[in-house]
């Protein structure tokens, strides 16, 4: 493989098709192999004891040939080398889903005695879940932005946050955040974002979390999930997930790494199609409020003035399902689904209002979808709609301005 001095040069489309296939015309192949062995032959038990026993003490890969696929997979080390690459951190390490992802990473703050987390809402419905219940036991003080330094105790093992945000689309100042940490690691959810939009190890974040299942899979037929970190905590992360065996399986991970070859292409169609969506959105008068980031990207929120949960039932092109990140675009009520499992009160003054509808905006023509968003939009309000074809106004609001900028960026 290649150093890092020796990719530094390369933009993020490149890295993309390349991190983690460095390799391949050495080996005289073209596409990454598939290794689906759950295990490998040995007829040395001495050094194979050896090497099992540098791993439980270190974390660290084994050398030579794999052991055991839930210690280490060749493909799915792949997908770790080019996800790091994409997000500048030394390395990443990978799970059976984002949650499980998630989970490890408090287990290792956990098994340090540090079972307190400082946390901004609104996170992902099963995140703001996880570190509330207790049920990994770990204590969780929610607060604004401007209250994390405050927050910190002695026992705070890390600070969590999500930008933009699901659902909102909230954004937060990743540096600010990290400054206020000290030296407590800030674990960014950079899901929504993916690299392409910000890599939030540059901004000081020392963990970077993703659902891979979302936009690095990009199509909606795999799961996973990955942290990308230095290579300290990789090796604490990959004990962890040896013990637990949350593993990502190595076809998951042959699929991700494909993913990954197309996601820069995919994220800035998708995110100049979500602008303009959001820039009409803006001036319709059958929405209350449009939320889209200051960053771009694919994701849109709106407040419905009329039945949001109509809405849903009237859209024929736009899939009426939970996930994002696909190459189809996906429409779904927060407070019924993704947030659901948030208390009612925690959701509201989170800004997660029962009117929102969170839409992930796929590679589907832009008028083809502003259609079937319209007739669907007039189901759920008693106003008159305008004709879909109808010119649009300029943007009344700065979350549509700021759609517009994004659509000429991308």
């Amino acid at each position: 493989m290649e150093t890092n001095a020796q990719t530094a040069r390369r933009s993020l489309a490149t890295e993309a098709v390349h991190a983690g296939r460095e390799d391949l015309a050495r080996l005289g192949l073209h596409a990454p192999p598939l290794d689906l062995s759950t295990t490998y032959p040995s007829y040395d038990s001495r050094a194979e004891a050896a090497r099992i026993d540098e791993f439980a003490t270190t974390g660290a890969r084994p050398e030579g040939p794999p052991v055991y696929s839930r210690l280490d997979n060749p493909t799915t080390a792949r997908f770790e080398t080019a996800l790091a690459r994409l997000e500048g951190t030394e390395s990443a390490v990978a799970f059976a889903s984002g949650m499980a992802a998630l989970t490890a990473t408090l287990l290792v703050r956990g098994a340090m005695g540090l079972r307190h987390v400082v946390a901004v809402r609104p996170l992902y419905g099963c995140s703001d879940h996880l570190l509330g219940s207790g049920l990994l036991g770990t204590e969780v003080t929610w607060v604004d932005p401007a209250g994390i330094a405050d927050a910190i105790r002695p026992d705070t093992g890390l600070v969590m946050i999500e930008s933009p945000a699901n659902p909102t689309l909230a954004e937060i100042d990743l540096r600010a955040a990290a400054h206020s940490c000290g030296e407590v690691p800030l674990l960014v959810d950079n899901t929504f974002a993916t690299p392409v939009l910000q890599r939030p190890a540059e901004s000081g974040a020392r963990l970077v979390l993703h659902s891979a299942t979302k936009y690095l899979g990009g199509h909606g037929d795999v799961l996973g999930g990955i942290v990308a970190c230095d290579e300290d905590f990789a090796r604490k992360l990959r004990q962890v997930r040896f013990a637990t065996g949350g593993v990502l399986h190595p076809l998951a991970a042959y699929l991700l790494l494909r993913g990954l070859s197309t996601l820069p292409v995919r994220v800035r169609a998708a995110s100049a199609s979500a602008a303009e969506l959001a820039r009409r959105l803006a001036d319709d008068p059958r929405v209350e409020r449009v939320h889209y980031p200051r960053i771009g990207g694919a994701m849109v929120a709106f407040e419905t003035a009329g039945d949001p949960h109509e809405v849903i039932g009237a859209v024929r092109l736009i899939n009426p399902a939970v996930s994002l990140g696909s190459v189809d675009s996906l429409i779904q009520h927060p407070a019924s689904i993704s947030h659901r499992i948030v208390a009612e009160g925690d959701r509201h003054s989170s800004g997660v209002s029962d009117r929102l509808l969170r839409m992930s905006v796929g590679l589907e023509d832009v008028d083809d979808l502003w259609a079937d968003l319209d007739q669907a939009l007039s189901a759920g309000s008693p106003l008159t709609a305008a004709p879909a074809s109808a010119p649009v106004a300029a943007p009344r609001t700065s979350a549509a301005r700021a759609a517009a900028r994004a659509a000429a960026g991308n």
